[in-house]
């Protein structure tokens, strides 16, 4: 190290641009030498241990190897520690003492990705991976009449499950969504955002354009609903976005950066003109509200649009935090909840907006919110292939167990794959409802 070098940062930690249409972003030679580079200072380092399988499966490798140094690892090892980086960028925000503007340049999620990329590039993905990043085609299929109940019944069927695992690897344990046959977007097609007196705040606009997400429009459609119930209920007039597609971020994950660049070419437009025509966008998913706000204008830094949608793009309760400060949040709640325990999305702790989900919560009277700040382990697709189910439910279990401590009338995540994983690992019949929805049942509307 330098005579100018420290040991750490105090620096607010900085992004750059993913640089995907760099000259050695795909070439492997320059990619193995950066992964050697930051392995061997997350090697020296070790704080991120507890975040998640990868930062163990890298130190495993290292201690095992003839030299106990990073020199000693196979560089194909490396692939085994790619594939258990579920981009959650706690590592990033929350532990790492060496990200830029340290001098030692550290983003291991976005190293991560551009090996995932380089792996996608070279025909590493497998069938599976390509099929459940597919939201939209698995989505519109498994959501038509009879097909969804034939879907939902398949997936609880033992028998089904086990030929599902030996044919495509997807865990016969793992919880799979149910499809509606009712989406959001059937359910939404006679609304019309309520006549309201529009009032707008220094950084709100007072008007909501609701992006459902894959997840939304076909798995848990109700959240959408409450979104509705809820923002109308505060005077804010909304709508579900017509005719989108998937965030990107499942194929992003992937490394399959050529379908995100397609789906945002989808995306961005539509979003584009309804910023311009003055309404704010939210989605129920933390995800894919970080796609919007940091991956993508990571990827396309000088996209006009996508800045535009990024700046109008919020997640829920921070935009009712906004609303609340600026004195415009109804608090005319009927029904307490009781004791709430809370898992915090690793996505959105990312978005450096604070509590804003548990801070709201707290206002409804006889209501008591317990934070547990420890990622799932889902990621959305994770926890569903065989090879992984088992590390993911074991990452989950500090919080069922915080949970199952607790006792409490209700358990809830932003997340809503994030709560059902936590009704898997409990395994009591109980069910996790969304943030919103609980809020929705305080208003009593």
């Amino acid at each position: 190290m330098s005579a100018a070098s420290r040991e750490g940062s105090l620096d607010a930690p900085t992004r750059h641009p993913l640089g995907q249409n760099d000259p050695d972003f795909y070439d492997e030679k320059s990619l193995f030498g950066e992964l050697e580079r930051v392995f061997d200072i997350c090697h020296g380092c070790r704080r991120c241990v507890s975040l998640c399988n990868a930062f163990p499966t890298l130190f495993d490798l290292v201690d095992e190897s003839d030299t106990m140094e990073v020199d000693g690892v196979d560089k194909q090892d490396y692939w085994k520690v790619v594939d258990h980086c579920y981009l959650c960028d706690l590592c990033y925000l929350t532990k790492c003492p060496y990200v830029p503007p340290h001098e030692w340049n550290v983003d291991f999620p976005h190293l991560m990705l551009r090996a995932k990329a380089n792996g996608f590039k070279r025909g590493r993905a497998r069938t599976r991976d390509k099929l459940i990043s597919s939201t939209d085609r698995i989505g519109s299929f498994a959501s038509i009449p009879i097909v969804a109940g034939v879907v939902n019944a398949s997936n609880r069927n033992q028998h089904t499950r086990a030929l599902l695992e030996s044919a495509l690897g997807i865990h016969a344990d793992a919880r799979l969504p149910e499809y509606h046959s009712k989406t959001l977007s059937k359910r939404t097609r006679g609304h019309r955002p309520g006549e309201h007196e529009i009032e707008a705040t220094d950084r709100t606009t007072g008007k909501v354009a609701i992006f459902a997400t894959c997840y939304g429009e076909y798995n848990e459609p109700q959240i959408g609903e409450d979104l509705i119930a809820v923002f109308e209920h505060n005077g804010i007039p909304t709508m579900v976005v017509p005719n989108t597609v998937c965030c990107g971020m499942p194929k992003l994950e992937l490394g399959d950066l050529e379908s995100v660049g397609k789906l945002k070419d989808h995306n961005i437009p539509l979003l584009a003109r309804l910023v311009d025509d003055g309404w704010d966008i939210i989605s129920p998913v933390p995800s894919c509200t970080l796609q919007f706000k940091q991956e993508l204008p990571l990827m396309y830094p000088d996209d006009d649009d996508i800045g535009k949608v990024m700046k109008a793009f919020f997640d829920p309760f921070e935009y009712l935090a906004l609303r609340d400060k600026a004195g415009l949040l109804k608090t005319d709640f009927v029904e307490g909840i009781g004791k709430i325990s809370y898992h915090v999305a690793c996505h959105q702790r990312v978005q450096r907006i604070g509590l804003k989900t548990r801070d709201i919560l707290s206002l409804i009277p006889d209501t008591e919110v317990e934070a547990i700040e420890r990622c799932s382990g889902h990621d959305g697709t994770y926890a569903v292939k065989r090879e992984f189910h088992d590390v993911s439910m074991k990452i989950c279990k500090p919080v069922v167990n915080r949970v199952r401590k607790a006792e409490p009338d209700a358990y809830t995540s932003d997340c809503p794959m994030a709560g059902q994983h936590i009704s898997a690992g409990l395994a009591d019949g109980s069910s996790t409802r969304h943030p919103i929805s609980l809020l929705r049942q305080a208003y009593g509307i």
